[in-house]
């Protein structure tokens, strides 16, 4: 018995789900759940850098803010956290300014 493969990719910009058949409006919604879930994740990873390096370097907030260009209560909300309170660019220029690199790896 030989076994036949099906290839397909979505064009960039489009929706997965849509492609495997889902109706028009819960492949839409699907799609902004799995992105928000995307997004949220790769907050919550550079989040944890940043505490690290914050912890790590035995920096009070205080300084913390300093060194990053932001106020105190921004940085408790980084370490607590609150990860909807910010965007990615804000979290990885936060980490620029620790002197941490960020790379972005697709395995």
């Amino acid at each position: 018995m030989s076994v036949k493969k099906i290839g397909h990719t979505t064009p960039t910009g489009g929706n997965v789900f849509a492609d495997l058949g889902f109706a028009p409006e819960e492949a839409k919604k699907l799609k902004e759940e799995a992105e928000g879930k995307i997004k949220a994740d790769l907050k919550i990873q550079l989040m944890a850098e940043i505490t690290n390096t914050i912890k790590d370097r035995q920096l009070k907030q205080e300084e913390a803010a300093r060194l990053l260009n932001v106020s105190r209560p921004r940085v408790s909300d980084v370490m607590t956290g609150k990860a909807s309170k910010f965007t990615i660019d804000a979290l990885v220029d936060m980490l620029q300014k620790l002197g941490r690199s960020v790379t972005l790896k697709v395995a």
